[in-house]
């Protein structure tokens, strides 16, 4: 076969040539065409959809009817966070923010807007009085827009940290979501107030751990532990109580993962929900099936406190290790659950039945361990009081090691999850590993800790605690707003400090707490009083709640006392499952010390020069309708 043709022209050869060239010219351009995904959208650039859907697996309501929903995923390796706004009703633009404890003011923003002509992306920041302003470094990078029968949803990254010091850190722990919907047009971003438009609070655990969930053992049974179809109260907050007994002579299984059970519709109403074992010592607990606050519940319920299960708003499946299971049924634990729901229903809907619950998925094929869960931080006693009108008041509470040289088998235990609780002024809860007078990993941490928000964590890397180590609590509380002392107790208007920690295997030390030592506490209040002039301290004649709320509290006064539990000699709580201290001695014990403290991990913004960020906002265009 000739290639040519004897009698082909010249000009159709050239027309050959010159399209064997542009096919190349277009081969090679398309093979360095840059993924929108991975490209950064500039100022005054609309982005196209990206090529590769990403993956969201966790989800959430944003707003009480359901029309905001949230979803992220998290890339650790980029240290980058992954979001995506769905808005059933669009009308002309939404605000997505974070800050400390969910207030609109001081907030880091991402907004989209229209002004009536064109629709407008950015990353953006509100002040003291809520006016909001277009960032200088725009950190949000807009990845697709798209138009569903659904409704309107907005993708976009950013990093955890962007080292602008009007963005916020996201860090693990709880963080306070605001959101809000703009009704009309606005001509420049700067006319918004966050003030002047509907907005709402949420809060979430964005940053999970990577770990893929173990499978399930073939065996596995379930056992639903739900309310008996409840009319949700017409009022904003609700803690309904439903006691649940197990089946009659259970024998002795393993919990080796739980869900929640939420009633379609309901999602943006069950706000969160835990399920308690009664003490085995109980032989009977009443039927009770109401609010827990009401008069009418039984004193009985609340020797119900040991914590099976937790879940929250946007909390995932809870998967016990591979090696561990938390006992359920069996003559060592009790026949009754108790169930607690929070209803959160601000918008007063009426007639709204609710049958939510946790699902326990739970075996008889016993694993190798049980799996235990110890109490953390401070004993509930007035003597632990935070002053009032304190911005940040710090209490520890110290599991000595002493006891855990006491208690822990030579091999020691692993914490694989924990819960932290206050009650209404914590505003912050760590705990910290010590080992030979220096902190080695942090078991915990949330910096904007809320008593609203309180769930079992799972761990990304499970903490291993030997004999002879010691573990810190503490916590950071707010009284701005109180006039008067609040002293440690199990009312909401008291204070608590602890963490339940999860682990394996299961011992006898059940609470490995501290509070400082009564009788230096008494020589504070005989000093207090003759410095302020008072009469002699009526010791042993006063409850210590009356002591401290005698005091004249001035800065001198709250300092003495911050001064006096970081040097004084506490009492230990190193107590066995039957509530009996292990044998030793407990008492003016002296505190643990630490040489040497973590230094936070450095963020890759702060490894050099920051990257060209662009100051203007993205112009954005819906992607397309799509059928689903």
């Amino acid at each position: 076969m000739r290639l040519f043709n004897k009698d082909l022209r010249l000009q159709d050869v050239t027309l050959m040539y010159l399209t064997v060239l542009a096919t190349l010219v277009v081969i090679l351009v398309a093979s360095y065409q840059v993924d929108p995904a991975a490209s950064p959208s500039r100022g005054g650039s609309t982005p196209t959809s990206t090529s590769t859907p990403v993956q969201l697996p966790y989800h959430m309501p944003l707003d009480p009817r359901g029309h905001l929903h949230l979803s992220w995923n998290i890339s650790y390796p980029l240290q980058e966070l992954y979001l995506e706004v769905r808005c059933s009703e669009m009308k002309h633009g939404l605000v997505l923010g974070m800050s400390d404890r969910g207030e609109l003011t001081n907030a880091d923003l991402v907004v989209l807007w229209d002004d009536g002509h064109q629709s407008f992306f950015g990353d953006a920041w509100s002040d003291s009085q809520g006016h909001v302003s277009l960032d200088s470094q725009q950190d949000y990078q807009l990845m697709d827009t798209r138009q569903t029968p659904e409704g309107f949803s907005l993708l976009f990254k950013r990093p955890f940290s962007t080292c602008d010091p009007r963005d916020y850190i996201i860090e693990e722990g709880t963080v306070h979501l605001i959101y809000g919907v703009l009704d009309q047009p606005i001509r420049s971003l700067q006319q918004l107030n966050l003030s002047q438009i509907e907005t709402g609070v949420q809060r979430a655990l964005l940053l999970r751990p990577d770990t893929p969930p173990p499978s399930l053992p073939r065996d596995v049974q379930t056992l639903e532990v739900r309310t008996p179809d409840v009319t949700i109260p017409t009022q904003e907050t609700t803690y309904w109580c439903h006691i649940f007994q197990l089946p009659p002579n259970m024998p002795k299984n393993h919990i080796v993962m739980y869900e929640s059970v939420v009633t379609p519709g309901n999602e943006a109403i069950v706000h969160h929900m835990e399920v308690f074992e009664c003490s085995p010592e109980m032989s009977t607990v009443p039927q009770y099936s109401g609010s827990c606050d009401s008069k009418m519940k039984p004193a009985s319920l609340n020797y119900c406190r040991h914590v099976l299960a937790a879940w929250a708003m946007g909390a995932k499946s809870f998967y016990y290790p591979t090696d561990a299971g938390l006992p359920l049924g069996g003559p060592a634990s009790s026949r009754f659950l108790r169930l607690e729901v929070h209803y959160h229903n601000p918008l007063l809907i009426s007639g709204r039945k609710d049958n939510s619950g946790v699902r326990l998925y739970h075996t008889p094929s016993l694993r190798r361990y049980d799996a235990g869960i110890m109490e953390l931080g401070l004993v509930y006693t007035p003597v632990m009081a935070i002053p009032p009108r304190e911005q940040n008041f710090h209490l520890t509470g110290f599991c000595t090691s002493k006891c855990t040289q006491t208690a822990l088998p030579p091999g020691g235990i692993n914490i694989f999850a924990s819960q932290l609780h206050t009650h209404l002024a914590g505003r912050g809860v760590r705990t910290v590993l010590v080992r030979g007078g220096r902190e080695v990993k942090v078991v915990q941490e949330d910096k904007h800790f809320s008593t609203h928000y309180q769930i079992i964590r799972m761990l990304r890397k499970m903490v291993t605690v030997l004999p002879g180590d010691v573990l810190l609590t503490k916590c950071t509380y707010n009284t701005e707003d109180r006039s008067q002392p609040t002293v440690g107790g199990f009312g909401i208007m008291e204070e608590m400090c602890v963490n339940y920690v999860h682990y394996y295997p299961r011992t006898q030390l059940e609470l490995c707490k501290s509070n400082i030592d009564p009788g230096y506490l008494q020589k504070y209040f005989s000093f207090i009083n003759r410095f302020q002039g008072g009469d002699a301290c009526s010791c042993g004649q006063t409850s210590v709640t009356d002591q401290f709320s005698s005091l004249s509290w001035d800065s001198f006064s709250g300092e003495v006392l911050n001064s006096l539990y970081n040097t004084a000699p506490i009492s230990m709580a190193c107590n066995q499952s039957s509530a009996k201290l292990f044998p030793g001695d407990w008492e003016r014990q002296e505190l643990p010390v630490v040489t040497s403290q973590l230094q936070r991990p450095r963020y890759p913004c702060e490894g050099g020069k920051l990257p060209s960020q662009s100051s203007e906002p993205t112009v954005v265009q819906p992607d397309r309708v799509e059928e689903v």
